[in-house]
């Protein structure tokens, strides 16, 4: 009896480890021969001395728009976002961190946000990146009840808040 619990338990928790292991995945690029990460990733990823030497200064350093941040807010129900970016890309490295600071203070729940880390060819196994129509990076893809509002490509046309705030008002509500 003993046995075939550890046995169930073991055959429920591996699969579990297994994929978390693919989170933050770092690979070094041939190209370059610098460690990029691939894949799923989650904001620990920035933690790491390969990443955060350009995501903190800028993430530090962006200035929100106040105003724009308040008419955002009061169009976030329901809101999804797919963060589609290459941390060997300059543009990544430049929106990407502007992009967190605007989630964290707009409180959006991590799980609303999800992180796709691409190599120079837009691909990055184990995700859904072959359905998302990428060409450029990053790509921010903003949607609600699993329809797509818009998106912001590369870099903002105005500024991301107000890129953003486009996006929803937009959207109807």
């Amino acid at each position: 009896m003993i046995k075939n619990i550890f046995i169930a338990a073991f055959c429920f928790v591996m699969p579990v480890l297994l994929s978390a292991q693919n989170i933050n995945k770092t690979i070094v690029e041939e190209k370059s021969g610098k460690p990029i990460l691939i894949g799923l990733c989650d904001r620990t990823a920035f933690a790491d001395t390969n990443y955060s030497w350009w995501y903190k200064p800028e993430y530090d350093n962006y200035e929100t728009n106040k105003n724009d941040l308040d008419t955002i807010k009061q169009k976030l129900s329901s809101i999804k976002i797919i963060v589609v970016a290459g941390s060997w890309c300059s543009d990544s490295r430049r929106e990407m961190p502007r992009l967190f600071k605007i989630i964290d203070e707009l409180k959006i729940d991590s799980p609303a946000v999800k992180l796709i880390c691409v190599d120079r060819d837009k691909k990055a196994e184990g995700t859904e990146i072959e359905n998302l129509d990428i060409k450029l990076v990053p790509t921010f893809i903003f949607y609600r009840d699993e329809k797509e509002l818009g998106r912001i490509v590369e870099s903002p046309q105005t500024t991301l808040e107000g890129d953003i705030k486009d996006i929803l008002n937009k959207s109807g509500d």
